[in-house]
């Protein structure tokens, strides 16, 4: 088991997710719910598939493309979400 890999994952993961809006939802059907341990365990078996599909899909990625480009089309790609963030909204 590579340990900081394990730690490295966790903390991406845990800190994207906190304050986006599938939490924002967990914590809206929690405060509504009578069974809050039934919201629990469907929104951590979601995170759980998902976050399934991302490591599949990123395998199989690996397979077909090399490293460096997919980092690259990455980088590209939070960059324009970056941008498209910081620029003012047209009216």
């Amino acid at each position: 088991m590579d340990w900081n890999l394990l730690f490295l994952s966790f903390s991406a993961v845990f800190i994207s997710e906190l304050g986006d809006k599938s939490q924002l939802a967990a914590i809206a059907l929690g405060g509504q719910s009578k069974v809050p341990q039934a919201v629990f365990l469907g929104t951590a078996a979601a995170l759980i598939l998902t976050s399934l599909l991302g490591v599949l899909l990123g395998e199989g990625t690996a397979q077909l493309l090399p490293e460096r480009l997919v980092k690259g089309i990455a980088a590209v790609g939070f960059a324009l979400l970056a941008i498209k963030l910081l620029w003012p909204a047209g009216d």
